[in-house]
């Protein structure tokens, strides 16, 4: 992502690119006058001195032997001010495009959020209205409660992905543990999307009677999410792949799409807050970039972890692997 900043930004770069310059120049030019003062102080001081006295080479090399010490002296400080102020630069550098980077993410957060908020309450609003002006067959009104509902779902897992992730930044996360079925959650997910999705191939592969310690809700906050990514970036055509299994002393849960892929660079970054994939992806699919964030710090509150990995031919597979209770 190219960040283009704005034109007080700017300004306020060039500024502060000038100042750091002139510290600099500035630093540079007390070095040279420093060091010519104490050449022409060695000077002086040899000048005076008579030749053939006592003691005239001892003193003489005391004077050079001064000028030199004086002189790594003032190579030793100068050399300890610019490091001083190149750090100094670049933390300010580096925070300041931080900060311009989590604004811009901010920003796109914003408009992702109002898109993923104006869409289901425009169908909902829509359907309603459509249910209350006009008399329809018993099929239809069922399929517009059943879209109606299916929005409100979304709404729904909206604004729990906001809940939580705002108490992950007030760190104040707590999670309850207890013995869970987590074939349960995964089959119940899986079912869930099956009925919402119609359109899509969701093929699920679980074995029964998985059990983990964990939070139920969170547990299946990061299951939806992982299907839901698969969903939103999955063709109309494609399969997508959920299965659940043991391997070793780990429940396994991988979800396999069949889209574009992700790119070897953008697989680390692919669970950072905020952060979505390339402009023409996140134009073509919805999303505010937090489910996999969320995913992610959901699977380390659980000892576990996550992986995203290609899929052959096409798309990508997510795996977490959970600690599995005896």
């Amino acid at each position: 992502m190219q960040l283009k900043a704005p034109k007080r930004l700017r300004s306020i770069f060039i500024l502060y690119w000038i100042l750091l310059f002139y510290i600099i120049a500035a630093l540079i030019f007390w070095f040279i006058a420093l060091t010519k003062q104490n050449e022409q102080a060695a000077d002086f001081k040899i000048q005076e001195l008579q030749y053939g006295t006592p003691q005239f080479h001892e003193k003489l090399a005391k004077i050079k032997s001064d000028e030199h010490r004086k002189k790594m002296q003032y190579i030793g400080e100068g050399i300890t001010f610019f490091l001083v102020i190149a750090a100094g630069a670049g933390v300010v550098f580096y925070l300041v495009r931080k900060q311009l980077k989590q604004s811009q993410q901010q920003q796109h957060f914003i408009m992702a959020l109002t898109h993923e908020l104006k869409t289901p309450i425009a169908v909902a609003k829509l359907n309603l209205e459509t249910l209350q002006k006009r008399k329809l067959e018993e099929a239809q009104q069922q399929r517009l409660i059943q879209t109606t509902l299916q929005e409100a779902n979304r709404l729904n897992a909206l604004c729990n992905n906001m809940l939580l992730s705002s108490q992950i930044d007030a760190r104040g996360l707590t999670i309850s543990t207890e013995e869970i079925n987590l074939s349960d959650i995964v089959i119940g997910c899986c079912n869930d999307y099956v009925m919402r999705f119609s359109d899509k191939k969701i093929n699920s592969a679980i074995t029964p009677d998985l059990f983990v310690n964990g939070d139920r809700l969170l547990l299946q906050m990061a299951v939806n999410n992982l299907i839901d990514n698969a969903v939103k970036y999955s063709p109309k055509d494609g399969n997508i792949s959920i299965t659940l299994v043991q391997q070793l002393q780990k429940a396994v849960i991988a979800v396999a799409d069949t889209g574009k892929g992700i790119e070897e660079s953008e697989k680390a970054k692919v669970f950072t807050k905020f952060y979505r994939i390339g402009n023409a992806a996140t134009k073509a699919a919805k999303g505010t970039g937090l489910g996999l964030y969320l995913t992610k710090k959901i699977v380390q509150e659980h000892n576990g972890n996550i992986t995203v990995t290609d899929n052959v031919p096409t798309g990508c597979i997510f795996t977490v692997a959970l600690p599995v209770l005896d």
